[in-house]
């Protein structure tokens, strides 16, 4: 059968259909410039570079959603039954759905990456939050799907109730660390980047958190493992809280003849010195002493310093022990060595050791 045109009608139909989907590719395309456009024209710092990935996200989907509305429109111009309409609507449906659920996770996580941390300080940005919000947004994606094609989700849900208990039973040690992560997580007590030391002797900047385990950078640049499960029993000692700043101890010993209230005077000015000169010192801070001891061959005291952060402690103690120990050559101080007296007797007379003996 030919139209007036001198075209087969399914050639016609198949022309319109491709005039439809390049039109609703070629909207949409155009959509998502204009979109980009102006979202860097009326957004401003920091919003535009924190939504600059989210409106990528939706810039490349755009096409795709105009592609599937031409697809529906263009299914109007086939001699479709009842049963093939509906076939066309509930795929168009479906794969519009998929599309748009995916999409919504990625801006989720994203979202998690960009505002969780200054929303909830409790949940900090780590491979276990981005997947159980990525998680639930495609569980509700699906459900929304299977609800839209006419599924019944009640069965569905019954029915994963009860084999969610034969799973738990046999995933016990799984399911274990991703709750204990969760615990852990919400916590707050723990948090990506704080710098930490397990009872066990392990120590190192916490660098993610997933469904089953901690990852922990050692200042060697190694990764520690901990299974959540074993985290969340540990004694831990985090060293960025309550702040990051922490004290500094130098144990240092001075001679006995030496004058204390003059070597108290030059170590403190030592120690005022590194943290205002060195990098990680706390420059507010006023270095103090302590005398705690009289040793075997020194009087012993401790020095306070302080450090920004754990890492910076190993600087200033560094420096400091440098320039106490130059200072302590000036001014004629002396860190003695250690000293121990030995007393050597003489020799018992040998004939009174025969006498005691018995022997002639």
């Amino acid at each position: 059968m030919f139209d007036g045109g001198g075209w087969p009608a399914w050639g016609t139909r198949a022309a319109w259909t491709l005039a439809t989907l390049a039109i609703g590719w070629g909207c949409g395309s155009v959509l998502g410039v204009v979109l980009a456009a102006e979202a860097r024209r009326w957004l401003r710092e920091p919003h535009r570079t924190r939504l600059a990935a989210a409106i990528g996200l939706v810039r490349r989907q755009l096409p795709l959603w105009f592609l599937l509305v031409g697809a529906w429109l263009s299914a109007s111009y086939w001699p479709l039954s009842a049963e093939g309409g509906l076939l066309v609507d509930r795929v168009v449906f479906a794969v519009g759905a998929l599309s748009v659920t995916w999409a919504a996770a990625a801006i989720a996580t994203h979202a998690v990456d960009t505002y969780a941390a200054a929303v909830l300080p409790a949940l900090p940005a780590s491979s276990l939050t981005r997947n159980i919000v990525w998680g639930g947004v495609a569980v509700l994606g699906l459900l929304v799907v299977l609800n839209g094609l006419g599924l019944s989700i009640t069965p569905m849900l019954t029915a994963l109730g009860v084999g969610g208990l034969a799973v738990a039973l046999a995933l016990q040690e799984p399911l274990a660390n991703f709750f204990a992560g969760v615990f852990v997580t919400l916590a707050g007590q723990i948090r990506v980047g704080d710098y930490v030391k397990l009872d066990s002797g392990e120590e190192g900047y916490v660098a993610d958190f997933s469904w089953r385990s901690t990852r922990l950078r050692m200042l060697a640049n190694n990764l520690v493992i901990v299974p959540n499960a074993k985290l969340a029993q540990a004694i831990v000692i985090n060293h960025w809280l309550p702040s990051r700043e922490l004290a500094v101890l130098v144990e240092v010993g001075v001679d006995y003849r030496s004058d204390l209230p003059r070597v108290e005077e030059i170590v403190t000015e030592v120690g005022r010195s590194v943290m205002t000169e060195v990098a990680g010192g706390v420059p507010d801070f006023l270095p103090f002493i302590r005398y705690h001891s009289f040793g075997e061959s020194s009087v012993d005291f401790t020095v306070i310093l302080r450090a920004r952060e754990f890492v910076d402690q190993y600087l200033v103690k560094h420096e400091f022990i440098k320039r106490l120990h130059a200072r302590f050559d000036r001014e004629g101080i002396v860190i003695p060595f250690p000293i121990r007296t030995v007393e050597q007797r003489p020799p018992a007379d040998p004939s009174a050791q025969r006498q005691d003996t018995g022997l002639r």
